[in-house]
């Protein structure tokens, strides 16, 4: 329950003037805030100075706050707080997301959709303020077990299954391999053997592998659609199987690598042989490793983006290899390592779907939408959309999000699905709710109001906690554009939902006088709006009813 009560609009600390004193030669902070607050005058914006512990507190003059704000939220549209001058002194920079990154012939699982959905929110950001982003998708699209696969499909594979449904099929001749692998040695030599030949460029073995990885790329572009998620660019390990041997060289060349007695190639970089710091970077048999094709990569990245900075978007279990990656380029001699930087996140706990099975992110969307589509038909409003479909997997795709990014990043969390499908109380749903209802009282009154407003009109406490709200936004995006963490925005725009709500219920637009009405609407309006920027931020797209 949001109880109104009147604060400052903005607060001084005295503390933050004195800084540079000594503690016992500080006056008593509440005597010092009271005789600088009386050096201070009122004017024509700043309508009431006041003290508190420590504090001077100034209130604006309520029909300049209300004018300069609600001007400035319809003037900059979906730029508003993107234009504050927290960003003024901001270079524009060229970054590179690297995010969602999944591993090919393999169905999409959950596990991927944390990188997915967060990296999609940091470029939102960064392009917002400006930035040149590329968004790359680095395909786990080479490997072993790619050598395992090919045998797999060799011995079990069928080929109108492949046809009707690939990812399904790939993923169930991959099981049975590694079951017969288990007990029977000339199937992991087999194995060995097929990712030989991928490796020296066999056209067979190559052509077959060439097959899943566009199979499975097809697949993926379609869940993508569904999130509203798209990237400049689909590279993968598969890109640098040539590109690490160079790697291996240059390492060779500055007398980094070394051999083993098992004939792998190792990077020590702690220089006095600690084991948790030796990075393996060639097998025995000379092919490549994740590690080397990640060096590879950024290498590449450097000589053709010329970035500022590179983010890497994947899950904290990863620390250490981009730890070694990040540091093993900074002694090859490569200083840029520095604007490589790796965003890590917690690990999703009980993401199942609600028969328990192991989860694909396809069937978790689709119980999502189904789920939500009952919702809205049991309710008699929802009768009347064009789309129900399209509006349920918005709906579900804003609960997912905002049940992800409303905690710390680094956190694991437990997956819910009750507090997914909650319609009240801090969830997505909330926000799409609010939403849709406030783009109804702009179609129910828009034309006949929306001239010009009387600022004066909107002086309800309501209508003040609103606008004080809105003059906050650039302070969240400035925060969330410093740690890149979503929390920030996602309360915001929960705050500012139950303010609206609350707003909503006491000031009245139907009967109220002509001037009265067309002031709350612009405030309604700007509420809409500033929701509607920041939940396309995070990557949802807000709907218009429901």
């Amino acid at each position: 329950m949001f109880v109104f009560r009147e604060v400052a609009d903005f607060q001084l600390s005295v503390d933050s003037l004195l800084e540079n004193k000594n503690d016992h030669s500080r006056p008593d902070n509440i005597v010092q805030a009271k005789r600088l607050a009386e050096k201070l005058k009122c004017d024509t914006v700043v309508s009431e100075i006041s003290t508190g512990p420590g504090t001077i507190n100034f209130k604006i003059n309520r029909e300049v706050l209300t004018k300069a704000v609600l001007q400035q939220v319809i003037e900059d549209g979906s730029n508003y707080g993107l234009k504050s001058e927290l960003f003024s002194s901001l270079p524009q920079r060229k970054i590179i997301v690297e995010f969602s990154s999944p591993n090919i012939a393999k169905k999409f699982h959950v596990g991927h959709l944390r990188s997915t959905i967060i990296g999609n929110f940091i470029a939102n950001l960064k392009e917002a303020l400006g930035h040149q982003v590329t968004r790359i998708n680095y395909l786990g699209d080479w490997g072993m077990q790619f050598g395992l696969l090919g045998t797999g499909f060799q011995l079990f594979g069928y080929e109108e299954k492949l046809q009707s449904n690939p990812l399904q099929h790939l993923f169930e001749v991959y099981v049975q391999v590694n079951k017969e692998a288990a007990d029977d040695k000339n199937i992991a030599k087999l194995a060995h053997e097929f990712f030989q030949r991928l490796e020296m460029g066999d056209m067979q073995a190559l052509s077959l592998w060439q097959r899943f990885r566009d199979l499975s790329i097809e697949e993926y572009s379609q869940i993508y659609k569904r999130l509203g998620i798209y990237f400049d660019e689909y590279s993968g390990e598969s890109f640098y199987r040539e590109k690490s041997q160079e790697v291996l060289k240059l390492l060779d060349g500055k007398g980094l690598l070394q051999k083993t007695i098992k004939g792998t190639a190792i990077v020590d970089l702690s220089g006095n042989g600690d084991p948790s710091s030796i990075c393996t970077v060639m097998r025995s048999d000379g092919t490549s490793l994740y590690a080397t094709r990640d060096l590879a990569a950024a290498i590449d990245r450097m000589d053709r983006y010329n970035f500022d900075t590179m983010i890497y978007v994947a899950d904290k279990g990863q620390r250490k290899h981009f730890q070694q990656l990040f540091q093993m380029l900074k002694i090859m001699g490569y200083d840029w390592a520095e604007r490589c930087q790796h965003v890590p996140f917690g690990i999703v706990q009980g993401m199942k779907t609600r028969r328990g099975e192991v989860t694909f992110l396809e069937d978790v969307l689709n119980e999502i939408r189904l789920k939500m589509l009952q919702n809205m038909a049991s309710i008699k409003t929802s009768k009347q959309l064009e789309n129900p479909q399209e509006t349920a997997e918005r709906v579900g795709l804003a609960a997912l999000i905002i049940q992800d990014f409303r905690g710390l990043l680094l956190s694991d969390y437990q997956f819910s699905w009750d507090r997914v499908f909650q319609s009240h109380g801090d969830t997505g749903v909330f926000l799409q709710y609010t939403h849709a209802r406030l783009h109804s009282l702009e179609e129910t009154f828009g034309c006949s109001y929306m001239n010009d407003f009387n600022p004066a009109c909107l002086q309800e406490p309501q209508s003040v906690s609103v606008l004080q709200h809105l003059l906050r936004f650039d302070e969240v995006l400035y925060r969330s554009s410093q740690d890149l963490q979503p929390r920030h925005i996602v309360s915001y725009l929960l705050t500012l939902s139950h303010l609206a709500a609350v707003a909503h219920k006491t000031l009245q637009i139907k009967d109220s006088p002509p001037e009265v009405a067309g002031a709350r609407l612009h405030l309604f309006k700007a509420v809409r709006s500033v929701l509607a920027n920041g939940m396309k931020l995070l990557g949802i797209t807000p709907v218009c009813r429901m």
